[in-house]
């Protein structure tokens, strides 16, 4: 069964930065593409970037040049670096795969709350 841990989440000021991390385990993680995704309150969730087994990575517009995503093979870990937060950023965060076809049971997500 595979499991996803997140973590790294917290409350930060805008312009500020955090480093969400994300333990995968019950699957052959270097095989498999990687997604980070979100959800704020009355929103739908939405991915916003992935990276396949061969470490290409893709973002979203919201968050491009102010997010990056990376993985630990080594350690069966996801990481999502996030600078310039603002607080539209606000939302749970989840790890999964970026393929919707092949999502694992949701972990139960990291909060990131970015408030003055």
């Amino acid at each position: 069964q595979v499991q996803l841990v997140e973590s790294g989440g917290a409350l930060v000021q805008p312009g500020g930065s955090l480093r969400l991390s994300c333990a995968v385990s019950g699957v052959i993680f270097s095989f498999n593409d990687m997604g980070w995704y979100r959800q704020a309150p009355g929103k739908e969730r939405e991915l916003v970037a992935r990276i396949t087994s061969g470490h290409y990575t893709y973002y979203a517009d919201s968050v491009k040049a102010r997010f990056t995503i990376s993985r630990d093979n080594a350690k069966n870990t996801v990481y999502l670096q996030m600078n310039s937060l603002k607080p539209e950023d606000t939302a749970v965060y989840y790890c999964n795969s970026p393929h919707d076809s092949r999502w694992w049971d949701w972990g139960q997500g990291t909060q990131v709350t970015v408030s003055s």
